[in-house]
């Protein structure tokens, strides 16, 4: 009997918070992202009077209230972790190995559960943070 290895080779996919999921569950992005804003940054926000594009806030949040060491560290939970990055990042995508080495040095060496394993599984069940695989467009 041979002794073949199972292969656990996971696909090389890069991930994203998709905006057009929020929509299309009827959820508002923009009302999950302002709870990440930094006080200093949600005055200023909330002072202009109208509501802030997704764009805006995660600018804000990448530009200012991202750079606190408590924005993302080891007490939260991993799928937070994970959107809070994509926030701090500008929502760039990220392959799950660039993912996991991130929130493993953010979150003061974590590796098990900054696992790529482990990080594939949570972004394929997430149905919270709009964490989809990134398709480009064209």
């Amino acid at each position: 009997m041979d002794n073949e290895e199972i292969s656990t080779e996971l696909p090389k996919t890069y991930w994203i918070i998709a905006l057009d999921w929020f929509q299309q569950n009827n959820r508002s992005v923009s009302a999950l992202i302002q709870n990440y804003l930094c006080p200093k940054c949600a005055k200023q926000l909330s002072a202009k009077g109208k509501e802030n594009s997704p764009d805006a806030l995660m600018s804000a949040i990448k530009d200012c209230c991202s750079h606190t060491p408590e924005f993302i560290n080891d007490r939260l939970p991993i799928s937070e972790s994970i959107f809070r990055l994509f926030l701090a990042n500008g929502n760039r995508p990220l392959d799950l190995e660039e993912l996991g080495e991130q929130l493993s040095e953010l979150r003061g060496g974590d590796p098990y559960r900054t696992s790529p394993e482990i990080l594939y599984r949570l972004l394929k069940n997430d149905c919270y943070y709009g964490l989809q695989e990134y398709k480009e467009s064209g």
